[in-house]
């Protein structure tokens, strides 16, 4: 209640007319982010729901935060540690990402809101923790800002903002980061974090050493064979947030449970992919187990969290199965004829962006001549 009247005294000098009304838009951000917004319709009818946008973005967050706190454990386990030590030591490396990423973008945000006039976007609040969290851990802090600049100007700024971007802005920073600084995107060192006073570790990951010799290779560490169960818990080099399926399926349950995600998205992006690696075996392409594509890599993490975003996947029912049915398929087709890019599940997913708008025209189209017969057959 103090918190209440403490934001109600402060109101009038940031409205309109107020010494600081030039950071309305500002202000407005940090009140609706503390309380439900008060304003109500005053004609017509509508449906009244307190979860508004910026706390649909935070459930969002929520689910992210099993992968993210596995992931930060496993930062130290792929050098050696365990236990709390691990987990401490990768919070210490994952957390200046974070902080960088939402620094840059909020700023960002922050400025167009403030130079339209518009009211704060509340998308980055997800995008903010999804760039760290697909990006490896020994990336330079300065290719994560400008990556993430990147994403938020080209990527939902000059569409107008959240809700009106194409493709999906944490990917965008993603791909922008890879194709424009490859060597400290890819290779063996990246996905281990530097530990003063010890020489470097390095290693394939577990998809490169799958697309190159059909196993998932060994642990940097002890030189011991991974196996599907490691890959299924996490316990693999990779992005900082894409390693755990165990931890992302966490994530997709509290999505699904609260209706944030669409289940034919994602449980069609999983079948697309399980359907072309079944495929590439019987056609004798690939020899290894077809659900390995389903657990290594980036695939569980872009089917959850990506492929699933409202904004730039399909509106439509039918549309949802179709784009996520193609955007599985199309990873696992990327993976298998691509050896120089083993990880398809981004170059799929942003594809998928640029083609869900036709696929939900032609849905729409179809059901307009279905219902057009049959009102001809009627008559």
């Amino acid at each position: 209640m103090g918190l209440r009247n403490l934001v109600d005294k402060m109101k009038p000098t940031f409205s309109k007319g107020g010494k600081l009304s030039f950071l309305g838009s500002t202000f407005d951000a940090f009140e609706t982010f503390l309380f439900v917004p008060n304003t109500t319709t005053t004609k017509g009818a509508h449906i009244r729901d307190c979860n508004d946008m910026k706390r649909t973005m935070i459930v969002v967050v929520m689910a992210l935060i099993p992968a993210l706190l596995f992931g930060m454990y496993n930062v130290g386990y792929q050098v050696g540690m365990t236990g709390f030590e691990a987990f401490w030591f990768g919070f210490l490396k994952v957390l200046p990402l974070i902080v960088v990423s939402y620094v840059v973008g909020l700023a960002i945000e922050f400025g167009f809101a403030q130079s339209r006039g518009h009211e704060v976007n509340e998308g980055f609040l997800v995008s903010g923790l999804l760039i760290p969290m697909i990006m490896p851990v020994d990336v330079p802090l300065w290719i994560v800002a400008l990556a993430t600049a990147f994403a938020v100007v080209f990527g939902k700024e000059v569409f107008g903002g959240t809700g009106m971007n194409v493709f999906n802005p944490a990917l965008l920073a993603r791909a922008f980061a890879f194709f424009a600084y490859t060597p400290q995107m890819s290779g063996e060192k990246v996905w281990y974090a530097a530990v003063d006073g010890a020489d470097a570790v390095s290693g394939a990951t577990a998809l490169e050493s799958l697309s190159t010799s059909g196993t998932l290779g060994v642990h940097a560490v002890g030189g011991e064979p991974i196996s599907a169960c490691d890959a299924f818990l996490g316990l693999i080099p990779g992005s900082v947030g894409e390693t755990s399926t165990l931890a992302i399926l966490i994530g997709a349950a509290i999505l699904l449970f609260t209706g944030i995600a669409s289940w034919r998205t994602m449980l069609s992006v999983f079948v697309g992919g399980l359907a072309f690696g079944y495929l590439f075996n019987l056609l004798g392409v690939t020899s290894y187990p077809p659900y390995l594509h389903l657990i290594v890599g980036g695939f569980a993490f872009g089917a959850v969290f990506m492929a699933t975003d409202p904004v730039t996947s399909a509106q439509t029912d039918k549309g949802k199965y179709i784009v996520g049915f193609m955007t599985g398929a199309l990873a696992v087709i990327i993976r298998v004829c691509n050896p120089a890019y083993p990880e398809g599940m981004m170059l799929s997913i942003l594809f998928m962006n640029a083609l869900a708008p036709l696929v939900d025209y032609f849905v729409v189209e179809r059901n307009m001549a279905r219902r057009n017969r049959r009102i001809k057959t009627v008559k």
